[in-house]
């Protein structure tokens, strides 16, 4: 290699590392850093409530059936609900952007909307 390679390919790299940084920093800038977490009953959205602020919200549907949502220390969970699996109740916590917790008895389906991301690209148990 010649000299003039070893500048081009160093300042590829230095463009390169520019750009990732720029986009980081635009995409922090634009989430606002406040995350939410949006409820859906049935594919229509039933209310966003944000992860900076404590609230107990009981989702009451037309059929009688409920969910109640915690939202506590930044972290959304379904504390309670009368679905006779519990799979909601038992999910862990969720408070990073995309994460979701579904009921599907009740048809609920709470999201985290912006806010920060956690960096891992899948995980299981």
């Amino acid at each position: 290699m010649k000299k003039n390679d070893l500048i081009l390919i160093a300042v590829i790299l230095v463009v390169t590392l520019a750009s990732i940084a720029g986009i980081r920093l635009w995409q922090h800038n634009n989430t606002g850093g406040a995350a939410i977490a949006v409820v859906t009953i049935d594919g229509v959205k039933y209310g966003e409530y944000p992860l900076s602020e404590d609230v107990t919200q009981r989702i009451e549907l037309p059929d009688g059936s409920y969910n109640i949502l915690n939202i506590s220390g930044g972290f959304a969970q379904v504390s309670e609900a009368s679905c006779p699996d519990q799979i909601c109740v038992k999910h862990n916590h969720i408070k990073y952007a995309g994460e979701t917790i579904v009921c599907l008895p009740n048809k609920l389906v709470v999201e985290i909307e912006g806010g920060e991301d956690n960096g891992i690209d899948g995980s299981t148990h």
